[in-house]
């Protein structure tokens, strides 16, 4: 049965309101997921493994990870508790805006379905994919400079290339251009508008189901979002980890926690054939078990506090329509 108007996260609230709870939820879930988000990247940029001897050869002082838990310990005692948080600031700045733009994209989108085609032309579940996957793109795009930096900063060792965050913008500049700012645009895309497009797709239609369910502090919205994230996340992870591999090329490869990171010259699906060449098809994978593990708090988190902000901002009447709670 398809869920009433109000019953979907995209007639909520009016644009100044969805903005204001997207940005909210985003800063939120950025905090809270940091030190998951450091250990992903550690172990996608990772391109040897202890099942392989062979590929620990020439490791030029790279650590070598395995597991979710043994990495986490390795990095607090080799860089402190501020390693868990390596590039936070530009990945506050990534979330604030990527949600904000997100979450507003997805709105105006699924206005802009309902002027054109009318609001009962497509399938709920068609509309929240279309309206899903605009929104990926469009906040993709928009914030890509600083995701980079953000992995960029997260792949730093003890031994500094980038000394902040103003410093490492000019230096990026200086070394690699205004393009030096997309590298991996294009796995990036690649990967997040049928990411996005499922996400809201399974998330509008498990929404109004589990919103009735009596579940600790009326988290069914956060329970929809966890679900449709481990759907979306292991479906798009082969692009994620191909989007990681190229942000760290340029002058700087080598200069990473891993020193052995080779070099991608030829394209998404270039850089696919030869990780699949050199890793096996496990190599696509690698850091997939933190990336889910990551996926169930941070989308849960982020729903629920998106919907309660958004409860919030509706509280102060500026027009528009009514927000609900779960």
């Amino acid at each position: 049965m398809s869920a009433k108007p109000g019953d979907r996260l995209k007639d909520e609230g009016t644009s100044l309101q969805v903005t204001a709870a997207g940005a909210t939820a985003g800063v939120v879930s950025r905090f809270v997921i940091a030190p998951l988000d450091v250990v992903k990247i550690r172990l996608q940029l990772q391109t040897h493994s202890l099942s392989d001897p062979l590929s620990t050869r020439n490791l030029h002082g790279s650590p070598i990870y395995k597991g979710t838990l043994p990495t986490l310990l390795s990095i607090f005692r080799s860089e402190g508790l501020t390693g868990l948080w390596k590039g936070n600031l530009p990945a506050e700045l990534l979330y604030l805006c990527y949600f904000a733009v997100q979450f507003t994209t997805y709105r105006q989108t699924t206005l802009l379905l309902h002027s054109t085609l009318g609001e009962s032309t497509l399938p709920p579940s068609a509309e929240s994919f279309i309206s899903g996957a605009a929104a990926g793109a469009t906040g993709t795009t928009a914030t890509y400079p600083l995701d980079l930096l953000r992995t960029r900063f997260a792949a730093q060792g003890n031994d500094k290339i980038y000394k902040g965050f103003l410093p490492a913008i000019r230096q990026i500049h200086h070394q690699e251009g205004y393009k030096g700012f997309f590298r991996g645009l294009a796995p990036a895309l690649g990967q997040i508008i049928p990411f996005m497009g499922t996400f809201f797709a399974v998330y509008e239609t498990l929404r109004p189901k589990l919103s009735k369910l009596e579940l600790p502090f009326s988290s069914g919205g956060a329970l929809a979002g966890t679900i449709a994230s481990v759907t979306a996340k292991t479906g798009t992870f082969p692009l994620d980890l191909v989007r990681k591999r190229i942000q760290v090329q340029g002058p700087t490869r080598g200069g990473y926690v891993h020193k052995n990171i080779p070099e991608y010259t030829h394209g998404t699906f270039g850089t696919m054939r030869e990780i699949v060449a050199r890793e096996g098809l496990r190599g696509l994978y690698r850091g997939l078990t933190v990336s889910l593990v990551k996926a169930a708090p941070a989308s849960a988190v982020t729903m629920w506090t998106y919907e309660r902000a958004l409860r919030f901002y509706g509280s102060f009447g500026t027009g528009g329509n009514n927000v609900k709670g779960i």
